[in-house]
């Protein structure tokens, strides 16, 4: 008996039965599912990776903004054998109490005020603050050493590039006025030595400034900055930290006047001292701003082979 026939003799068809249409839409249906599984586990990777982006940026800014300050752990007294006196004073702007030493020289009508840098205190040590303020205590001289807000030990505020501390400097400089000072000396370092120069162009009040490791704030030597600790890159990293430190510290890097104090003709004379070797703010910004002084006592000393603060140890006979 052929088996492709039936008993009646009728071929019988050996094709495969057509696949249901169910069955079909299920396995489209399957594969849909899986695609957007698929879109949306890449979808959440990279949301994952923008966000440790940003979160790492935030960390980086609010780092910034909330330095870490060692406490006071002398005087002038205990230190260098100095008179001086406790003194409070309010930011020119009723803002926040600052906390310092004045240190009177006996019959001195001049006074410096020294403008600490980021990170540090009045004390400054690696400066060295203390044998500074000795000197120019024998110059006969008054001295004012004080806190910024980032600094101070009992009402720690945020750093914010000089935008609250030039109101704290000015603060400073009326209370030097108000103890009877008919000259007064800005000698700033770093960041304090910024902030100086954005005082300087809100008042009248200033005689003449010596600014050591000029840092200002700005697009530039903020990613100097970033990058010497982690390798970022340029974009979109600024515009990140641009867009977040107005929300940790209320302070945006259009609110410092960075671009006016680099092109300001100050009319009091200032003396712009710069290590080659200074990795935070490069010398060629002190010589940039001391080009654009046009007072016959302004001038700048870039001292060869020396680093970010330390051109009085590195070179103290100099």
């Amino acid at each position: 008996m052929d088996l492709a026939t039936t008993r009646t003799g009728t071929p019988v068809s050996r094709k495969p039965d057509k696949q249901k249409p169910g069955a079909a839409h299920q396995l489209s249906l399957r594969m849909i599912r899986v695609k957007h599984i698929v879109v949306a586990l890449l979808l959440s990777i990279f949301f994952f990776f923008v966000f440790c982006f940003i979160a790492l940026h935030a960390y980086i800014a609010w780092v910034l903004s909330n330095p870490t300050v060692a406490p006071l752990y002398s005087t002038p007294m205990l230190a260098k054998g100095l008179e001086y006196e406790d003194v409070t004073f309010s930011a020119l702007d009723g803002s926040r109490t600052m906390q310092g030493w004045y240190i009177p020289s006996e019959g001195a009508t001049k006074t410096i005020v020294f403008s600490h840098g980021y990170g540090a205190n009045r004390e400054e040590t690696w400066v060295p603050m203390y044998d500074l303020a000795h000197y120019a205590h024998s110059l006969k001289f008054n001295v004012v050493m004080f806190d910024y807000g980032f600094a101070s030990q009992t009402n720690k505020d945020i750093a914010t590039g000089g935008k609250k501390e030039s109101q704290q400097l000015l603060g400073a400089i009326k209370f030097a006025k108000d103890r009877g000072a008919s000259e007064i000396v800005v000698w700033g370092f770093s960041m304090g030595a910024g902030t100086a120069l954005q005082t300087g162009l809100v008042t009248k009040d200033v005689d003449a400034m010596i600014l050591d490791s000029t840092f200002l704030l700005e697009p530039d030597t903020l990613y100097h900055n970033i990058k010497q600790n982690i390798n970022l890159p340029r974009q979109p990293s600024l515009e990140i930290m641009e867009m977040l430190f107005p929300v940790l510290n209320g302070t945006g890097l259009n609110q410092i006047p960075y671009s006016k104090v680099k092109k300001q003709d100050y009319a009091f004379p200032i003396l712009f001292m710069h290590g080659t070797l200074d990795d935070k703010a490069p010398y060629p910004i002190a010589e940039e701003l001391a080009a654009n002084q046009s007072n016959p006592y302004s001038d700048s000393w870039i001292i060869e082979d020396s680093h970010h603060e330390l051109l009085f140890r590195e070179h103290p006979r100099e």
